[in-house]
């Protein structure tokens, strides 16, 4: 049964640090069946959670998820155990959440898209979360990248915005299975169709109308178009 506490978990630093003091989990690294490869690690979470979340050391900027260092940045700055945020990341990577409440810089909570269960299993998820444990929030509190960074670039948008990270589409190196692969839609992926997801969204994907541009969303649109299963 998940605890009421699973969808601000990521998303609140304060929270977090309470909840570690409480000594919650479900157990979690405890249960690993060997050590944890945190270069494995950082090559998944890099591949398979890098385009939804901000975390300094990865080098990623996603801004669907909550930024990671400021979801921790509190904890470690109190001096929590490690191996405590290891089992929270542990929990969320394997049950996933709800709608997510992040803690910002200025102190207000807001709304992020759900995160699905187990995107990486097994040992790789105690690699991930290893990984996330070492790092995140390290140096305290780290700015996301603005959509409006990524300008009208089909690509950059597609792999910034977090769409890389849940699609497989071979012309942008990605193999995300969250979502469909779009290289199997084919020419069923018309601008005019992908316009349509892009804006409104539909199941886990975010609707994006409001927060990429017009212009940006004819931009991803006419790229995937162009690019599904042309490689």
């Amino acid at each position: 049964m998940r605890r009421p506490y699973r969808g601000v978990v990521l998303g609140a630093g304060l929270a977090a640090a309470a909840l570690l003091a409480a000594g919650c989990g479900t157990g979690g690294v405890a249960s690993a069946g060997g050590p944890p490869d945190t270069s494995n690690g950082q090559q998944l979470f890099t591949a398979s959670c890098g385009s939804c979340h901000t975390l300094q050391a990865a080098g990623t900027t996603g801004t669907i998820g909550p930024n990671l260092d400021n979801a921790f940045a509190a904890s470690v700055a109190q001096g929590y155990p490690q191996s405590s945020i290891e089992n929270l990341v542990l929990d969320q990577i394997r049950l996933g959440s709800g709608s997510v409440a992040t803690y910002t810089t200025n102190k207000k909570f807001t709304s992020q898209t759900p995160m699905p269960a187990n995107i990486v299993k097994g040992q790789d998820a105690i690699d991930v979360a290893a990984y996330v444990a070492s790092v995140a929030g390290q140096s305290g509190f780290t700015s996301s990248a603005s959509f409006a960074s990524f300008g009208t670039d089909g690509t950059k948008i597609f792999k910034g915005a977090g769409c890389a990270g849940c699609h497989t589409l071979a012309a942008a190196g990605s193999t995300g299975t969250v979502g469909p692969n779009l290289d199997q839609l084919g020419s069923a992926l018309t601008p005019a169709v992908v316009t349509h997801q892009v804006e409104v969204g539909g199941g886990l994907m975010p609707a994006f109308q409001g927060k990429l541009s017009a212009a940006q969303i004819q931009a991803v649109a006419k790229y995937v178009s162009s690019a599904a299963g042309k490689k």
